[in-house]
């Protein structure tokens, strides 16, 4: 017997067989063209069409969080350039799998080099080729293997159209040697309440098909050939784990009765549903995006109270926390910045791209008391990538020129928190992007793989920040919450309260198993092992002391 580490997933335990995916497609050759160029042109459209509507369906059949994600990789397969550019190499004499290739990577280095939204979606590149590919191979697309009987997933990684459609009655758990806890297979993963275990080093290596495992997504460990007292001890905690996430629903709050607020992060109305049954006491961060980014202008006043109000009306009587747009010059918008900028991220975004473009901000703050004043929600309205005491200010005051009455910042800059207590001395509310914060701490892109160790919310310097701003809103009196991925990781859910933070907001599909953790330590304890977190020297380090290891 020996153990594996990785970043786990939720709180889920999983015992049985492995099975590891199959591998990639062979590469195609650069063979010259044989035959019709024409007919080449028309075989590799339909592919693309084919591998887009299969993207589509699948995306409809699972619905929410994962619909989306399947429904972008489709609109890449039918995205007009990148069709144009395989017809191209075609006609200059390409094979049609090469011309696919190519053409697919040459799109993908475009979207990384844009960085921000436009690189998070070029991930997903890789595999809509690897199903055009396919398609025009006449075989099946390499995927999750079929199985009799349930068995652990192995793999270096998922596409997340395999993720959003596995089939839960056969795959007990999820292990991966890469990825990290933000990236699309552990946010997918969570979002089904997957047993998952991510970022596993040797993996491939040290796992063989069939072989017996135990992965425990609570502690990240995948156990190899277990013993039988082993499997049944794990049986033991699946059914036990399964029992508390399953029972009746309640506020979030500690052992003690200390309360910590549990939201959703949504973002569009039709989430609400889900998000009520699973458990939300409102809405943490609703991304108002959605209305803006497929746009070449902004949406009218009136357009966007109607989406507004409509969130509201499903959370009646409770927050819901609205985020204005978050765009610039990582998510480009032709009204709000089309100018070139060498690092976009740190660029004009954010609030800065709404301070440059003053009437988008002023009908989205417009449209959203219009919206308040029609509905019974407890409305707290916020903006991203605050950076000190002078923009909250320029925040609020605006905000409240339209009488709307609880305005926060979002903390994302580490800035931010360095004037914690003067940013709350102008503002309601604080809430805190850890993916975000996380990236800009380490000056480390959170969609770049090199820089993956970095990517980590466990990191004790992103811990200490958490801590100074959840020290100042003590002082103030103010509350302070987290709206990044990390509140989803029921152990370092824990942690964060014991840092100070009053409220946690995530995928719904992650609600039951933060509820059972929070449920387990009191407020002394989660302080305990804030503390211990504290004083580790990397994020794997904090994860053991936070457990007491």
């Amino acid at each position: 017997m020996s153990q594996l580490h990785g970043v786990g997933v939720g709180r889920g335990i999983a015992a049985g067989k492995a099975l590891r995916m199959p591998d990639r497609l062979t590469p195609p050759t650069d063979a010259p063209l044989e035959g019709d160029a024409e007919g080449e042109v028309q075989r590799a459209t339909d592919a693309l069409h084919q591998v887009a509507g299969d993207l589509m369906s699948r995306g409809e059949t699972v619905g929410g969080e994962a619909q989306d994600v399947l429904q972008a990789a489709a609109l890449m397969a039918q995205d007009p350039a990148l069709a144009d550019d395989v017809a191209a190499r075609i006609r200059a004499g390409v094979n049609a799998e090469f011309a696919v290739q190519e053409a697919f990577g040459q799109f993908k280095q475009m979207l990384v080099a844009l960085g921000g939204y436009m690189a998070e979606r070029a991930t997903d590149l890789d595999d809509v080729a690897q199903r055009v590919i396919a398609q025009l191979r006449g075989v099946p697309a390499p995927g999750v293997p079929m199985s009799d009987e349930p068995f652990v997933l192995i793999a270096r990684d998922l596409a997340p159209a395999d993720t959003a459609t596995l089939d839960l009655d056969k795959v007990l758990g999820l292990v991966t040697q890469d990825g990290g806890p933000t990236s699309h297979t552990a946010i997918l993963a969570r979002s089904k309440s997957i047993t998952a275990i991510v970022g596993v080093p040797e993996l491939l290596d040290k796992v063989s098909d069939r072989q017996l495992i135990i992965a425990d997504a609570r502690s990240g460990e995948v156990t190899l050939d277990p013993t039988a007292e082993q499997q049944e001890a794990a049986e033991a905690e699946r059914i036990k784990r399964a029992e508390v996430a399953n029972a009746p629903i309640t506020p979030g709050a500690l052992a003690d009765g200390t309360p910590v607020q549990l939201l959703a992060n949504v973002g569009r109305p039709e989430e609400a549903a889900a998000a009520l049954e699973l458990g939300a006491e409102g809405v943490g961060l609703f991304r108002t995006e959605f209305l803006f980014l497929d746009s070449k202008t902004p949406p009218t006043v009136e357009q966007q109270t109607e989406q507004y109000a409509a969130m509201l009306r499903a959370f009646e009587g409770k927050k819901v926390v609205v985020r204005v747009l978050d765009a610039g010059a990582d998510k480009p918008l032709a009204f709000l910045n089309d100018d070139d900028e060498e690092n976009p991220a740190l660029g004009l975004r954010g609030i800065r791209a709404l301070r440059a473009n003053e009437k988008v901000l002023r009908d989205q703050l417009q449209a959203l008391a219009d919206a308040d004043a029609a509905t019974d929600a407890d409305l707290w309205v916020m903006a991203p990538m605050i950076a000190n005491a002078e923009e909250t200010e320029y925040f609020v005051t605006i905000s409240r020129e339209y009488g709307l009455k609880t305005v926060g910042a979002m903390a994302e800059v580490p800035s931010i928190a360095l004037q914690g207590s003067q940013v709350l001395e102008r503002c309601d509310f604080v809430s805190i992007g850890t993916n975000d914060l996380t990236q800009y701490t380490f000056a480390a892109d959170r969609l770049l793989g090199t820089v993956a160790q970095f990517q980590d919310p466990w990191q004790p310097a992103v811990l200490r920040l958490v801590g100074m701003l959840g020290d100042a809103g003590a002082a103030a009196d103010k509350p302070v919450g987290v709206c990044g991925e990390a509140a989803a990781d029921p152990a370092l859910a824990a942690v964060l309260v014991g840092l100070g933070v009053t409220s946690l907001s995530m995928s719904a599909a992650a609600l039951g198993d933060v509820r059972a953790e929070l449920k387990s330590v009191t407020l002394e304890e989660a302080r305990e092992r804030a503390a211990r977190a504290l004083t580790a020297v990397d994020a794997a380090e904090a994860r053991r002391f936070a457990a007491g290891a």
